[in-house]
């Protein structure tokens, strides 16, 4: 069990200068293959869902799936990433200061793809587990320095070099690989209390 729960919360979170910071919706197709016996490739992606809109409106972030795996947010004056599972009141929260895996090489790629429209260059990040491939263009701007704690999936690592959320992530590692590629683009206006955690809500630390 504490191994699915390690894949899916990588795969949650891993689903910011020289302009304005995004602000809007990022919708993306999603494609899992496990490597693990416990959890078959239709598993999986029933789990975490093969469609995902992400939402973020300055240091927060909110990922909302078709899975089983209904939702995951960052709130970042908690530094927490909180996740709600379809037919479980709990949201269990984890300290995004945790870091998995440490980098171990970095590439960076210029002009490396096109995705809608965009021009995207490319960063490869190589852990001792893995490797995780990011395309990315300033058109989704972020400041990565509101999220310097979160160390979670080396979210800030990849940050801190692009500077901008990613339109294409590919994750390759021994537990499983995902191809996430952005569909839609769209900057709009978020009402905050949209990334607010319900206070009456039941919250639990994830044991795993």
């Amino acid at each position: 069990m504490k191994i699915i729960v390690t894949i899916l919360l990588i795969i949650l979170t891993s689903l910011t200068m020289v302009s304005q910071n995004f602000e809007g919706k990022i919708s993306y197709n999603n494609a899992y293959k496990s490597k693990k016996w416990i959890l078959s490739d239709e598993k999986l992606n029933s789990l975490m869902g093969t469609k995902q809109d992400f939402f973020v409106k300055g240091g927060d972030y909110k990922s909302i799936t078709n899975g089983t795996f209904q939702w995951t947010a960052f709130v970042n004056k908690d530094n927490k990433i909180y996740t709600k599972i379809l037919d479980n009141e709990t949201i269990y929260w984890n300290d995004a200061l945790t870091q998995e895996s440490t980098i171990i090489k970095v590439e960076l790629h210029k002009d490396a793809i096109e995705i809608l429209g965009y021009k995207c260059d490319e960063i490869i990040l190589t852990t001792k587990d893995g490797t995780s491939k990011y395309y990315f263009n300033i058109a989704t701007a972020a400041d990565f320095k509101l999220y310097e704690k979160h160390k979670f999936g080396n979210w800030y690592e990849y940050l801190k070099m692009a500077n901008a959320w990613p339109l294409k992530i590919v994750i390759d590692n021994d537990k499983f690989s995902l191809i996430s590629i952005a569909t839609e683009v769209k900057e709009m206006k978020l009402d905050g209390k949209a990334f607010i955690i319900p206070t009456n809500a039941k919250i639990k630390k994830n044991p795993f």
